[in-house]
């Protein structure tokens, strides 16, 4: 792997991980550290709305770890769930410690220095939730945009498993991406329209069938914004203008 520098600014309260390009790789507000400052950061915990979030995720992996930002909301928020976190460059882990409030908890969140890739085709054990968040300084996945990385990110899923994947929505291939993903997921997947920032959130579905109305989702929005504070009703009004939901349900 090419070296690339990393670089920590603040503007306006916020602070960012930049790998030596204007790329924002992952953000905090300072009064806020545990918080889901990034659009596309808040739509991955969509997953939280598809399944029982009171006992669900139990088992999660991340893919890329950056400011830490998901790790941090799961590891706050869903006291149940045990995160396996696979980086590739050796030096973020302490920046995400030392900069953006990474907790050190051996118990519940493990860091694994490594290819993603790599890890998910080695990999037995088995996941309730995979988050592939995994850019270069370059903003290209790589590896991690393969039918076959895809569908062994399928094959690690539990019963009620869900596979949350970034892509960058404006990008020249971000209809293969989409392809690839639905390929891999055997047409269970679903894209939700691009964020202002240009990422876009695909979601891949194994074994037990989403099935909820409109209202279900909806409730449970409140419920975690409550628990949380994070809002994900701006999400589902974006996933009603996007794609037609027979009968006001979300099927996947």
């Amino acid at each position: 792997m090419r070296e690339h520098p990393i670089e920590i600014s603040e503007e306006a309260g916020v602070r960012s991980l930049h790998f030596g390009t204007h790329w924002v790789q992952g953000a905090m507000r300072m009064k806020s550290p545990y918080a889901l400052e990034l659009a596309y950061t808040r739509e991955m915990m969509a997953g939280l709305l598809l399944r029982d979030a009171t006992d669900w995720p139990q088992r999660a992996l991340l893919i890329g770890l950056g400011a830490g930002s998901l790790a941090k909301f799961m590891h706050r928020h869903l006291p149940q769930a045990t995160l396996t976190i696979v980086e590739i460059d050796p030096r973020i882990p302490a920046v995400a410690r030392s900069q953006f409030h990474l907790p050190e908890d051996p118990q519940r969140l493990k860091i694994v220095l490594g290819d993603g890739a790599d890890y998910v085709s080695a990999r037995r054990r088995k996941f309730d939730l995979v988050l592939v968040d995994g850019f270069g300084a370059d903003a290209r996945a790589g590896c991690l945009d393969t039918v076959a990385f895809y569908a062994d990110c399928a094959k690690l899923l539990r019963p009620a498993g869900l596979m949350v994947c970034n892509l960058l929505g404006r990008s020249r291939g971000f209809a293969a991406s989409v392809a690839r993903i639905d390929k891999a997921f055997v047409g269970r997947s679903v894209i939700f329209p691009s964020c202002d920032s240009g990422n876009a959130i695909a979601i891949g579905a194994s074994g037990e069938p989403v099935d909820l109305t409109l209202a279900e989702l909806k409730s449970r929005a409140g419920q975690l914004k409550a628990a949380t504070g994070l809002d994900l009703r701006p999400t589902i009004a974006r996933l009603q203008q996007a794609h037609a939901l027979p009968e006001n349900r979300f099927l996947l």
